[in-house]
């Protein structure tokens, strides 16, 4: 792929690689960043190769998904002083824009839920519901074969919608005891 070609399609990509990136890092906005960067730079470098055998989105997933992996072990090497500590980068968080109070109560609520499961099933979900892949193109970018990435799904699926149901019966009952 040309340097310009490879430059705009990773620049269209580049709200949903933020979003994957942030999935990647557990909520982390500057490890997000910190992955991504690094994620940007494999692949313009080249030391990732598009070969064509998925989409263009599909492939630069996987190799954000790896970086971030690679990131996580990193910070476990720094925490066990492996590591020196200039090896850890800072990252400046990006600003946040103002939001409606409820539905960012909400989706934070919705983050946290989707947040404790298990990471190959929240990651199965994120790459489905967030950025709107196939299962096929999921299970590319988690690096498991398809019948995996469609047990994580739906394993992910039922656990969110039992967790759901948990919040929303203690949701009653706090409004129930305040009604008293």
């Amino acid at each position: 792929m040309h340097p310009a070609e490879l430059r705009a399609q990773l620049e269209a990509l580049h709200t949903e690689s933020f979003g994957w990136a942030l999935a990647c890092s557990d909520g982390d906005p500057a490890r997000a960043e910190s992955v991504l960067q690094r994620s940007y730079l494999k692949a313009l470098e080249g030391r990732a190769r598009y070969e064509s055998r998925s989409s263009f989105k599909t492939w630069f997933f996987g190799v954000v998904r790896n970086t971030a992996r690679e990131e996580r072990r990193r910070a476990i090497w720094r925490k066990l002083r492996l590591l020196p500590p200039e090896a850890a980068e800072s990252v400046a968080r990006p600003d946040s824009a103002e939001v409606d109070l409820v539905e960012a109560e909400q989706r934070e609520a919705f983050r946290k839920l989707l947040g404790r499961l298990p990471r190959r099933q929240h990651e199965a979900l994120h790459l489905v519901f967030y950025q709107e892949l196939t299962l096929e193109e999921a299970a590319r970018a988690m690096g498991v074969g398809l019948g995996s990435a469609r047990t994580h799904y739906e394993r992910g699926k039922k656990k969110l919608r039992e967790m759901l149901e948990q919040e929303q019966v203690e949701y009653e009952v706090r409004r129930a005891r305040v009604e008293q």
